[in-house]
């Protein structure tokens, strides 16, 4: 054994560490498996419980019950229709509100705010995100509906899906922003360095090179406002005002309902064994529907992304 492959080999076990050090690194890694293996079973579990009573559902009640007036599952009216476009109403109501504004503010923060500016806009907007839903609820009944949505439209009802609305877009504004600013800021300065040899102003910079360069970052943060917005659960319930059912639709000046909505007022309290027997069975069909619309809209974002992600 020549000098060389003795040192090479010392290096070797040195690098390796000892036996109990490499033990200790190996249940780590095995404890780190176990981990994703419940998160993957515990997923896997959901699913095929949310297909099996969905399915129960199906098998329970006459097609045509699913295309009725409205939605009200006690009754054995379970129009999918009605809930679909309430959701849709909120979300992009919601959506006109949160992506202008949400992505506005990512470019004042990522290009034009001080980094004192910033280091104070930015807790605000973490504060904005952790307000509790059921709060902005209430704020949206009792400030957003009479004083905005009342005021620009007088014949609005005291409960409406524009008020609501409102309120989740308020709530997805700091995701949008958030997610948005943090992909501006990952552009490569020398962009903006080149742009600006050019000629180019901070405002064509901004919008012109950064945000072309950011645009898988941004669509992301568009994706997941979506999902949250289709996700929402107190503030329409509360100011929505559809808690029993409602009747399908597409005025978003008047009561409605929508899918989270809709779940949150069957399974509360006693309502889930009183009225048809396959209304507590809806919940599931009606969740598992969310699920493949949230896992569509997420799918189709990713492929997206891949697609127009630039690597710099």
């Amino acid at each position: 054994m020549t000098a060389a492959t003795a040192d090479a080999r010392s290096s070797s076990r040195t690098l390796a560490g000892s036996k109990s050090r490499r033990w200790r690194e190996t249940i780590i890694a095995r404890l780190f498996l176990v981990a994703a293996l419940i998160s993957v079973a515990i997923t896997a579990f959901i699913i095929l419980t949310l297909f099996e009573r969905a399915l129960e559902f199906l098998l329970a009640i006459d097609p045509s019950q699913l295309v009725a007036e409205g939605w009200f599952p006690r009754r054995g009216m379970f129009d999918l229709a009605t809930l679909l476009i309430g959701s849709l109403l909120v979300t992009l109501i919601a959506m006109l509100i949160a992506g202008p504004v949400g992505l506005l503010s990512a470019v004042y923060l990522a290009e034009y705010a001080s980094p004192r500016v910033r280091g104070a806009v930015k807790p605000v907007l973490e504060i904005l995100a952790g307000i509790p839903s059921v709060v902005l609820g209430f704020f949206a009944l009792t400030f957003i509906n009479p004083n905005v949505v009342q005021t620009l439209v007088p014949s609005a009802e005291g409960f409406n899906l524009a008020a609501a609305a409102v309120g989740v877009g308020i709530l997805t504004i700091p995701l949008v922003a958030t997610i948005s600013e943090d992909s501006m800021r990952a552009v490569p300065q020398a962009l903006r360095e080149a742009a600006y040899g050019l000629g180019a102003r901070p405002g064509t910079t901004a919008m012109r090179v950064v945000v072309p360069a950011a645009v898988s970052g941004i669509v992301a943060a568009m994706i997941l406002g979506v999902s949250r917005a289709v996700g929402e659960t107190m503030v329409v319930a509360i100011a929505a005002g559809a808690s029993g059912g409602s009747l399908r639709t597409v005025d978003p000046f008047g009561p409605g309902q929508t899918m989270t909505a809709a779940m949150a007022a069957l399974a509360t309290g006693s309502d889930q064994v009183t009225g048809d027997s396959a209304a507590f069975q809806s919940l599931f069909f009606v969740g598992l529907v969310l699920f493949v619309l949230t896992l569509g809209l997420n799918l189709v974002g990713d492929v997206f992304v891949r697609r127009v992600r630039q690597a710099y």
